[in-house]
């Protein structure tokens, strides 16, 4: 199949504008203080607005 019509440069940089990777946002854990992804189980200590989710394993060094 042979290519029709070709986008020129800025026609495809506009379309690729919204590529871009963004930053990850992170919030302090209200229990422990760790920084965590909002709206998810802190990986720290456990804990989901206010409630014990899963039982974390304490760290061996």
């Amino acid at each position: 199949m042979v290519v029709r019509m070709r986008h020129t440069r800025a026609h495809t940089a506009n379309r690729r504008s919204h590529h871009a990777l963004k930053a990850v946002n992170l919030v302090t854990c209200k229990d422990c203080g760790a920084m965590k992804t909002p709206h998810r189980v802190c990986d720290a200590c456990g804990m989901y607005r206010g409630k014990k989710i899963i039982k974390v394993k304490a760290k061996t060094k």
